[in-house]
């Protein structure tokens, strides 16, 4: 993850936390769909985690949302990039979700890159503004959900 401002890609969100939690830990909340449920959402068809399993998420919306995604990259334990589209916009794009998870000290870091926004439109401007919000809040969910599920799990 950059720190330098100036190196910083406006049409990225880039969020990076740290978990006191051993990675593989942390790999199984981003690839259990039901971990996934409990700090994301639910999905459907989100079971074989492979390079080319496609999946739906249901955003608890009213009407209920659904966000399309295809498993573009996977390193199991370090790496998941994931092709991200929200069905319910008029115009859909074509984002991508890249998480990489790496043992730091006495814990793990996962760094969230949400790529492909086009910042020179509005609408698209304004999505990219509200995701890093969205993955900011569902982050901490996640390391909640990690000291709720896997207490004992905790590195020393």
């Amino acid at each position: 993850m950059t720190t330098d401002p100036k190196e910083l890609d406006p049409a990225s969100v880039e969020v990076g936390i740290f978990y006191s939690h051993a990675p593989q830990q942390v790999w199984q909340a981003l690839t259990d769909p039901g971990l996934v449920e409990k700090w994301l959402m639910p999905s459907t068809g989100m079971l074989n985690a492979a390079v080319g399993t496609h999946f739906i998420f249901t955003v608890p919306t009213e009407p209920p949302g659904e966000i399309a995604c295809e498993v573009l990259k996977l390193r199991p334990g370090q790496r998941l990039t994931l092709s991200w589209v929200d069905l319910r916009a008029a115009r859909p794009a074509r984002w991508l979700v890249d998480w990489t998870v790496d043992r730091q000290g006495g814990g793990t870091r996962l760094l969230l890159r949400h790529s492909g926004f086009d910042i020179r439109d509005p609408r698209q401007k304004m999505a990219r503004n509200g995701m890093e919000r969205m993955w900011r809040r569902v982050l901490t969910q996640l390391g909640e959900l990690l000291d709720r599920e896997q207490p004992d799990k905790r590195l020393p």
